[in-house]
């Protein structure tokens, strides 16, 4: 799916472009990332990109979502 393809937010949209998931699935709330290594990483990354472009989003991450190295980005 093509970042232009996403019915979402604008917020949503600017994030993808600046995180670049390799694979991602749209959401009702927002956009779950999967297939991630490391995952501390990646989360301090999406959480620096949220706060430094001050997006209306929030990062959810829980242990389900570990097994297949995955976590959500949600609009608020």
């Amino acid at each position: 799916m093509n970042i232009e393809q996403i019915p979402s937010n604008e917020d949503l949209q600017t994030f993808l472009k600046k995180f670049d998931p390799k694979k991602y699935k749209m959401t009702r709330a927002g956009v779950e990332i999967r297939g991630i290594n490391d995952m501390y990483r990646n989360l301090t990354q999406a959480r620096t990109i949220i706060a430094n472009l001050e997006l209306n989003l929030t990062v959810i991450h829980t242990a389900d979502m570990l097994s297949y190295g995955g976590f959500q980005v949600n609009v608020i």
